[in-house]
């Protein structure tokens, strides 16, 4: 028995089963907000716990954590546009756009990865201190996320190659959207929080 379609709604909506999959994700993104938030409150309370080793006035450099911003904020942006491009059913513009946050989510990564071998060089690792553990862990986690991310997006560009622009390859390009603006949204306040908050 095929799925009832309802070709009122969006392409990512318009079966039932599209509709409670994407309601599932949103909630395991409220349990990822739950994972963040324990590892925000775990920095917030041991972020002046530095046991003689580096603080965040000797670490950070704000123009290399702008630069990781820029990139992620762009990459949310673009992420958006792919996704206008499959509301108008253009698979050739959903595709391109797509490609592009990723390569954006890429440099974010390479230059996280860079941002931790400095730190490592000064001195500062996970068994420094405990607010090294806490950043590491924070913004580990976050990293690690985006390079999941990026796999999973890869894998689903492949299918919109390969099957084209339906309702299940819709729905699993909405989803991933959804899984890329929520972590641009958890690096605000790892932004905000953690970085800029000890820089000024």
């Amino acid at each position: 028995m095929m799925a009832k379609v309802d070709t009122s709604l969006p392409l990512e909506y318009q079966t039932e089963q599209n509709r409670l999959n994407i309601l599932g994700f949103w909630i395991f993104l409220g349990a990822e907000i739950v994972l963040f938030a324990s590892l925000f409150a775990a920095h917030g309370s041991l972020k002046d716990n530095f046991a003689g080793g580096p603080t965040p006035d000797e670490l950070f450099v704000l123009k290399d954590v702008m630069i990781e911003t820029l990139l992620l904020l762009t990459s949310s942006f673009t992420c958006g546009v792919a996704i206008w491009h499959m509301r108008r059913h253009n698979l050739k513009g959903l595709i391109t756009w797509m490609i592009i946050t990723l390569l954006l989510g890429a440099g974010f990564v390479f230059f996280e990865v860079n941002e931790f071998i400095h730190y490592v060089h000064e001195g500062a690792t996970m068994q420094t201190s405990a607010f090294l553990s806490s950043f590491f862990v924070l913004l580990g986690t976050h990293g690690l996320h985006v390079s999941v991310g990026i796999g999973w997006a890869i894998s689903i560009i492949i299918q919109l190659a390969r099957r084209g622009l339906t309702p299940t390859t819709a729905r699993k390009t909405f989803i991933i959207s959804l899984y890329w603006h929520f972590l641009d949204v958890v690096w605000i306040f790892i932004f905000t929080f953690v970085y800029l908050a000890r820089m000024v």
